[in-house]
């Protein structure tokens, strides 16, 4: 079944975090996820990947990488 939400926001749009750990932040949308009602945003919703050594990563280690948030959690700013 298809369960898709319908957004209020876009691919580029600049919005604010209302809810959360990272309420008042801001950041531009890179992507929509309206499948699961997610949005990738820039700069907002860190989370910490542990990677393997290799080829593009010769270190390894700990990255910080951003994570998906709610779209409900989000609004358009002016």
């Amino acid at each position: 079944m298809n369960n898709v939400v319908k957004c209020h926001i876009k691919k580029g749009d600049t919005v604010i975090v209302i809810a959360g750990d990272d309420k008042g932040k801001s950041g531009k949308v890179l992507q929509i996820l309206p499948h699961t009602g997610r949005a990738l945003v820039e700069g907002v919703n860190f989370m910490k990947k542990h990677m393997r050594k290799t080829d593009d990563h010769p270190q390894g280690g700990v990255v910080d990488m951003e994570a998906t948030i709610a779209i409900s959690n989000l609004k358009v700013s002016e």
